[in-house]
């Protein structure tokens, strides 16, 4: 039973919206925990070479390795949207950073890769939460308005935690050894998990405040018919089938490239320091997380959806086009590049208020998690792939106890990606836009 329905608060006795600064810091909490989560899904980039030699890895072990915490984490997308309705997201997100503090544990004391293998998997599942809840807990705190923009904030906050996985990660690895960094990580998770159990609330009305959720949600969690009648009852909208396939196009080279194999391959053929690689992998995704919440909000003011992704996904094709195909590029190129493309990447962010404003509002967090789930199909599918073509078009050329691939090789893997970005654009074609407004309003009679 929710909190909300234990104090039978009802709408009438809470007239008045909760306060901007508290609504926002319910919210900041919970993005704290959504830092961590991204924090420990780029963190391979910067470990890559340390954990080949460490685990005596191959490049398809590392794909996988790396492609675990995305397994898991997409597999929990759909059961995450459920569970936001049913439980809320207090409850979820503060179980998910207990979980994930015990698999960042079971990572860093890892003797072997299987056991690595465990503990990623085990971060994957967690922090699947902390999206999904993040904007569940949106729509009942902040305006509706406003929802694009905080799914953009959302990211943003992510990304920071992608920085902090580049360079200062790179540093503190240098001083103190990546199983230390990650004891350390482990703890800060178990934390956040703590103080989300203690302060966050689900709804305003928990606190005297009037809630912005369009419906209530469900106070008993769902069996499992339900659970899959929600999700087919998703899919039932062409909208949605299409943003599930749409996103990882998006997000799966930027993640790949920048979470995976983006520094391994700047530090063999532009000749680049591990910092420096490090640090322009991070501009890629500063240049996406800086760009959601603009696109986003750009997006509600100008009334539209479709537009805007059209024109990402557009600047999308060529900006990888030039990056994978055009070798010895100049640093400063390569930097705009990096750049440009990063921020045509921000179009992604429309997914989740395109997806919720074509489904029935009482699925929204379902809908959500099926938007969520589509964003991580892209690496899961891409870092694996990547590193066994790899391995096929390996030379033989080692450095120390590291391979060493070639350009043609990482040419071919790395046009998996913009494959996927072609077929995105394609697809964004055939959304129907839904000029910012709730198209189903929770009847199953209006046009999939």
């Amino acid at each position: 039973m929710s909190a909300i329905s234990k104090s039978n608060v009802t709408p009438s006795d809470a007239a008045q919206p909760p306060p901007v600064s508290l609504a926002w810091t319910m919210w900041g909490v919970g993005a704290i925990f959504y830092l961590l989560g991204f924090y420990l899904r780029v963190a391979p980039a910067v470990l890559a070479d340390t954990l080949m030699v460490d685990f005596g890895i191959t490049a398809t072990a590392l794909g996988n390795f790396s492609a675990f915490y995305f397994y898991s984490y997409a597999l929990m997308q759909i059961p995450t949207g459920i569970l936001s309705d049913s439980w809320g997201p207090r409850k979820l997100m503060a179980w998910g950073g207990l979980a994930a503090g015990c698999g960042t544990l079971v990572f860093a004391l890892a003797p072997s890769i299987i056991w690595a293998y465990l503990g990623r998997l085990l971060i994957g599942g967690s922090v699947a939460v902390a999206f999904v809840g993040l904007l569940k807990l949106a729509s009942h705190w902040i305006v509706p308005q406003q929802f694009a923009m905080v799914a953009g904030v959302t990211t943003l906050v992510g990304v920071i935690g992608a920085v902090l996985a580049g360079v200062p990660l790179q540093l503190a690895v240098t001083a103190f050894g990546w199983r230390a960094v990650m004891v350390v990580s482990a703890g800060l998770l178990f934390g956040i998990g703590l103080v989300i159990w203690l302060f966050v609330r689900d709804d305003p009305r928990e606190k005297g405040y009037a809630s912005y959720a369009h419906v209530d949600t469900p106070t008993e969690p769902q069996s499992l018919g339900q659970a899959l009648r929600s999700v087919r009852e998703v899919f039932r909208y062409r909208n949605a089938r299409l943003l599930f396939l749409i996103p990882g196009g998006i997000v799966g080279p930027v993640l790949t490239f920048s979470g995976l194999w983006g520094v391994p391959f700047l530090t063999t053929h532009y000749n680049l320091s591990n910092t420096l690689a490090a640090a322009l992998c991070t501009t890629l995704l500063i240049a996406w997380a800086m760009s959601g919440p603009l696109v986003g909000a750009l997006s509600d003011r100008i009334g539209r959806r479709k537009p805007l992704y059209v024109l990402g996904c557009g600047l999308m094709v060529a900006g990888w086009s030039t990056l994978i195909f055009v070798p010895n590029l100049p640093l400063w190129l390569l930097v705009a590049l990096l750049v440009i493309t990063g921020a045509a990447s921000g179009c992604m962010i429309i997914t989740f208020s395109y997806i919720k404003e074509s489904t029935p509002p009482q699925y929204a967090g379902t809908a959500v998690g099926v938007g969520n789930m589509g964003v991580m199909l892209g690496p899961m599918l891409l870092q694996p792939a990547i590193g066994w073509v790899l391995d096929r078009l390996w030379t033989g050329q080692m450095v120390g106890d590291l391979r060493v691939y070639s350009l043609q090789a990482y040419q071919v893997g790395f046009a998996l990606m913009l494959a996927w970005v072609i077929l995105a654009f394609v697809l964004i074609l055939f959304t129907q836009e839904t000029h910012c407004r709730q198209l189903v309003k929770g009847n199953f009679n209006s046009q999939p």
